[in-house]
């Protein structure tokens, strides 16, 4: 009981902040302004860790490998703190490599919920302050669909392939961990 209570801990802080560092590369990866309450809060929250490493890893071509590096470090250790728990030793490449998939496994939860998040704008109000985030984010993602996916009746069906797709790449990503 006490080892479940240690890794749903564990999995709850470690997912939280790889979360918000995997927000913030695809924030700086897709152009999406940071001058928004989402990006001011990812910002406050992965600065503090973030800054120092910027310091010794230097972006490439526009990629933030700081943070991701940064990502992928935290993912790994929660994956090894969990086995430690569990009473499991793996490998350092095992670790390395189920925590690599688990950032495309977040990345692909962070574009789920933008696309729902921007569905709904879309239903409820456009023009809200916070529409352009959820666009910038799910517009490169959108945009090759919606040139073979045409409206039907005033509605958008590309938001819901891409839906059903990250489902499919979830489900292979399952399998192969």
């Amino acid at each position: 009981m006490l080892g479940q209570i240690g890794v749903y801990l564990v999995d709850t802080v470690f997912a939280f902040f790889v979360m918000l560092l995997l927000a913030r590369f695809h924030f700086q990866w897709l152009r999406v302004p940071f001058r928004n309450p989402v990006g001011e809060f990812v910002l406050a929250t992965t600065s503090w860790m973030v800054m120092p490493v910027r310091r010794v890893i230097p972006s490439l071509a526009g990629l933030d490998l700081a943070t991701l590096l940064l990502a992928w470090v935290l993912e790994g250790v929660a994956i090894w703190i969990k086995a430690a728990i569990v009473g499991v030793e793996p490998s350092f490449l095992v670790i390395a490599g189920v925590a690599a998939l688990g950032l495309v496994r977040y990345s692909l939860y962070i574009l789920v919920f933008a696309i729902i998040v921007q569905v709904i704008f879309s239903w409820i109000n456009p023009y809200a302050p916070m529409a352009p985030v959820f666009n910038a984010m799910t517009a490169p993602f959108l945009r090759p669909l919606r040139r073979f996916i045409p409206p039907l009746g005033n509605v958008d069906l590309a938001p819901l392939v891409l839906l059903v797709v990250i489902q499919i790449l979830l489900i292979v990503l399952a399998n192969v961990a």
